[in-house]
C-alpha cells in the first residue's frame, strides 16, 4: 500500500517521473507495480486483496483501483505493524540506512550507539547492523523511489525504537502520510499545542 500512497502523493504534486512507468503502463496497473517493487504479479495482487478485505485500501468507485485507506494504514503501522514484523538487528553488514539513519530522521536523535541501521544490500555504500526489510526487494524499490524510501524507513523507526524513537518515527510519519487535513468544522477544537482534534 505504501507504493500507492507514494504513487498518489507524486500524482498530488504534478511529479513528471509519474508518466515513466514500466512499459509505458498505467502506474496503478499490477504489471507496473510488479515492476516497481520486484515483487510478483500474484503477490501485487494478493497483497491488493489482503489490504481491501482488512481496511488498509478500499476500491475506487469510479477506476475500480485500490486506494490506500491512510488512517487506517497509519494506525496498523504504528500500533500493530512491529508485533506482527518484529525488527531485529542483526550483524554488521553493508547496505542501505534505514530507520534513523535514513533521511527522515537522520541527526534529529543523538544515539548513544556508534552503529546503524540498514538493509543488506550488496551495492550498498554504508555498513551497520543488518535489518531485514519487510520484503527482500525493499532494497531495491527504494533505489527507484525516494518517497517510498522514506515511508519504509520511517516504518522501520516504529519497529526499532524506543517508546521516544518510535514516537518521533510515528510523528513523522503521521506528516507525510496523513498530510491532508479536513476543513475546520463546529466539531474541531483547537489544542493548546495548535493541533486541530476533531470529534465524530
Amino acid at each position: 500500500m505504501l507504493k500507492l500512497v507514494s504513487l498518489e502523493q507524486a500524482k498530488n504534486e504534478g511529479d513528471a517521473h509519474l508518466g515513466e512507468a514500466a512499459h509505458n503502463d498505467d502506474p496503478y496497473s499490477v504489471r507496473s507495480l510488479e515492476s516497481a517493487l520486484g515483487i510478483s504479479k500474484t503477490e501485487v495482487n494478493a497483497s491488493i486483496n489482503r489490504s481491501i478485505s482488512s481496511g488498509l485500501a478500499v476500491k475506487d468507485r469510479e477506476t475500480g483501483q485500490a486506494k490506500p485507506n491512510r488512517r487506517n494504514l497509519y494506525n496498523f503501522v504504528v500500533h500493530g505493524l512491529k508485533f506482527v514484523f518484529p525488527a531485529k538487528p542483526g550483524a554488521m553488514t553493508r547496505g542501505i540506512p534505514t530507520a534513523f539513519a535514513a533521511a527522515p530522521l537522520k541527526n534529529l536523535l543523538i544515539s548513544a550507539g556508534e552503529y546503524i541501521y540498514v538493509w543488506p544490500y550488496a551495492k550498498g555504500k554504508d555498513m551497520g547492523q543488518a535489518v531485514d526489510p519487510l520484503f527482500k526487494s525493499v532494497p531495491q524499490a527504494t533505489q527507484k523511489d525516494d518517497r517510498l524510501y522514506e515511508y519504509l524507513a520511517l516504518i522501520d523507526g516504529v519497529r526499532l525504537g524506543n517508546q521516544r524513537e518510535a514516537g518521533l518515527a510515528a510523528e513523522r510519519l503521521s506528516e507525510r502520510l496523513l498530510r491532508k487535513r479536513p476543513p475546520l468544522k463546529a466539531n474541531c477544537f483547537i489544542c493548546a499545542n495548535g493541533r486541530a482534534v476533531f470529534g465524530r
